[in-house]
């Protein structure tokens, strides 16, 4: 019997990210991708996928989808086989991050979710990916699937996020973290500060892509998952 995969979706996005990796680990594992589509709390994302019946699995989240891992490893540490962070953070609320992140949702909400593709999408991509519309084109068709109430739902989720430095701390299973070499969103420095919280993690640098690193970078990120899954040092 295959073991249980969670594929868990960030900010905006659904198993359009995640389709690369879902097929490249689907001949392995039974793989379940999440997206958190009308959900305002993290909480509430990460008791989601724990109602889903699996006794255990295994966790993959990017970004948004990352902070829900660690929210369903601080409710359910025992059922966590291992855990994979891709592409986000562990600190809590910036200082201005409200105010940016509400005028985000106001110009979605009085100009709609078109405004978003290129004052949110596009910066969170590799600057030479934002013009090549084999990129832009199934990313900005995911966004326009979302309204502004999802928009601001799951702001409202990340505004309100814990500091998660002590669940990381605590985490005992295998633990890799990832993030692309290009992201501004949430940097490299980011994930090796993290690495020295929990210092049996192992960190991978997906080069040339950014904040959407699973998708930019498809065929990097499911090896590096792979190499990562199926070794011995971390056989489950």
């Amino acid at each position: 019997m295959k073991k249980k995969i969670y594929l868990l979706c960030g900010l905006l996005c659904d198993a359009t990210v995640w389709q690369h990796q879902a097929a490249a680990l689907a001949p392995y594992f039974d793989v379940e991708t999440f997206s958190f589509q009308g959900f305002d709390s993290l909480t509430a994302m990460a008791e989601h996928v724990l109602a889903q019946g699996s006794d255990s699995f295994i966790l993959a989240g990017h970004s948004m989808g990352a902070r829900v891992a660690l929210e369903i490893c601080r409710l359910a540490p025992q059922r966590v086989e291992k855990l994979i962070l891709l592409d986000t953070g562990i600190h809590p609320l910036k200082a201005g991050e409200t105010e940016k992140r509400a005028a985000l949702v106001r110009a979605a909400e009085e100009s709609g979710m078109l405004h978003l593709i290129e004052h949110w999408l596009l910066p969170m991509l590799a600057e030479h990916h934002r013009t090549q519309p084999e990129m832009v084109q199934p990313l900005a068709e995911m966004v326009l699937r979302f309204t502004p109430e999802d928009f601001a739902k799951q702001i409202h989720a990340l505004v309100h996020r814990p500091d998660a430095a002590a669940v990381l701390r605590g985490i005992r299973c295998p633990l890799l973290l990832g993030v692309g070499e290009l992201d501004a969103w949430s940097p490299v420095a980011q994930h090796t500060a993290m690495q020295e919280i929990a210092p049996h993690a192992e960190l991978v640098v997906f080069p040339q892509a950014g904040h959407m690193a699973p998708f930019e970078t498809p065929h990097n990120v499911s090896e590096s998952l792979l190499q990562w899954l199926l070794s011995d040092s971390h056989a489950v």
